[in-house]
């Protein structure tokens, strides 16, 4: 990869893009790209071509010479890339929405990346990702295929077991974690190691290794004191249950709230839901504005309010990646990647979140001590049910779905698991093609209103 650099991004219309290209900006020194193709689909042609035009305001402020170009045929962009990038939604928000809504009319919390709503993501999501692959397999080979596409970890994980694509997951929840920390111990970057293991939306902090010693007790009681700037942006505040902490010894990342704190995270949702509307629909609403500024023609960057998005740091995270996979600069990440024993007691071809090394020829996992009894056996529970929503949304099986559904913690079970379910094949028919045979064979079960 000693030429001009092609990247090509899959959902090139996202609220995102602009941080993507800031980040391709200021590593143009030792990153240097030469194409930039934004990729989406018909739904998406306004929003693409609006990222464009602000794009290729953001490269002439700086003067580089980066082609932007905009297509909806994925295959003429694919075609001798060196990078891709996925950041697509499948269902746009308005799938999101249906997926909270359907998960909080049955009592369990409506979540993009977990639960019901997250197995419908990822049924959504996995089998377009595959098609990409496939597409890659033929124009792009020895392309990398950095995914942040959610649920992440799931789609890495279908990536790596059903494709020859070189692929890693990213997520912004350690990104915003270790920027959290920092501030804390008063570090800059590149000043401490920060070790963490676990899943995508899953993880603990096992290390924060800084000037010779381990600054984890000192960062846990900081956020125990009530200083945490380790929450990402769209999670509002809240206290972590001080005794756990203490004796947990490590410092878990905002997601698994969830699982801590169920009842209170349901009500609160139910809250929000009957007031401001699901997250889901704060976002659209946060999405509109966002395009209004983007559509400034004197706008030339990456606009202040973009920060106020969960995802953020998500494409400063991946022009990272790129970058260090380019110059083989053996940068610490923390990515998705194969497990290869990193975490005892998962299996080795399953995906996981750990920090990693990252060199030419991809992530090379850090082996982390071994997780208390308690904690492991729920990182085996949710892999059971991440590797059982990947085998339902690649093969079209329900049977497996439900298998791995009654395993979620944060999911409900007996008839009004069977009803949640049915409801959420039945409205996300057009975009789960695998589970049509369902329709077909029962045709009572139709949209609602048909």
């Amino acid at each position: 990869m000693n030429h001009k650099l092609k990247v090509v991004v899959i959902g090139g219309g996202s609220s995102y893009t602009p941080e993507l290209i800031e980040g391709l900006i200021n590593r143009y020194h030792e990153f240097p790209i030469a194409e930039l193709w934004l990729v989406d689909i018909e739904a998406g042609k306004e929003k693409v071509n609006i990222i464009a035009e602000l794009a290729q305001r953001m490269i002439q402020k700086k003067g580089f010479n980066i082609d932007v170009k905009v297509t909806l045929d994925r295959r003429l962009a694919l075609e001798n890339a060196d990078f891709v990038c996925s950041q697509f939604r499948a269902g746009c928000l308005d799938g999101r929405i249906r997926d909270e809504r359907i998960s909080l009319k049955y009592g369990m919390i409506g979540q993009e990346t977990n639960g019901l709503g997250g197995f419908a993501n990822a049924c959504r999501t996995i089998p377009i990702t595959l098609d990409i692959c496939k597409d890659m397999e033929e124009l792009c080979p020895d392309a990398w295929l950095l995914n942040f596409t959610n649920p992440s970890g799931m789609v890495t994980e279908a990536v790596l077991k059903y494709t020859d694509i070189k692929a890693v997951g990213l997520c912004n929840v350690p990104v915003i974690m270790e920027k959290g920390i920092a501030q804390i111990i008063g570090a800059g970057e590149g000043e401490f190691i920060m070790q963490v293991a676990g899943l995508n939306h899953m993880i603990w902090v096992r290390k924060i290794l800084h000037k010779g010693a381990d600054k984890l007790n000192l960062v846990m009681n900081e956020i125990l004191n009530g200083n945490d700037p380790l929450v990402p942006a769209n999670i509002p505040p809240f206290e972590w249950p001080k005794d756990l902490l203490k004796d947990m010894g490590m410092i878990p990342c905002a997601y698994l709230r969830y699982y801590y704190t169920s009842d209170d995270i349901m009500k609160q949702e139910q809250a929000e839901a009957d007031g401001e509307g699901t997250r889901g629909e704060v976002v659209k609403a946060m999405e509109k504005r966002l395009f209004d500024i983007y559509k400034n023609p004197d706008l030339a960057e990456k606009p202040k309010e973009l920060e106020k998005r969960g995802g953020q740091y998500y494409s400063e995270a991946a022009c990272e990646l790129m970058t260090s996979i380019y110059n083989d600069k053996r940068t610490v990440m923390h990515v998705n990647t194969r497990n290869h024993g990193a975490i005892s007691g998962l299996p080795d071809d399953c995906a996981v979140e750990v920090s990693s090394i990252i060199t030419k020829s991809g992530p090379l996992p850090l082996n982390v001590e071994p997780f208390p009894d308690d904690t492991l056996r729920l990182i085996q529970l949710m892999k059971a049910y991440e590797t059982l929503t990947v085998e339902a949304a690649v093969k079209g099986d329900l049977v497996a779905a439900k298998r791995g559904l009654i395993l979620n913690p944060i999911v409900n079970t007996g008839t009004i698991l069977d009803e949640a379910l049915a409801e959420t094949v039945r409205e996300n028919s057009d975009d789960m093609p695998q589970f049509r045979w369902i329709l077909e064979q029962n045709p009572t079960v139709n949209r609602a209103g048909e």
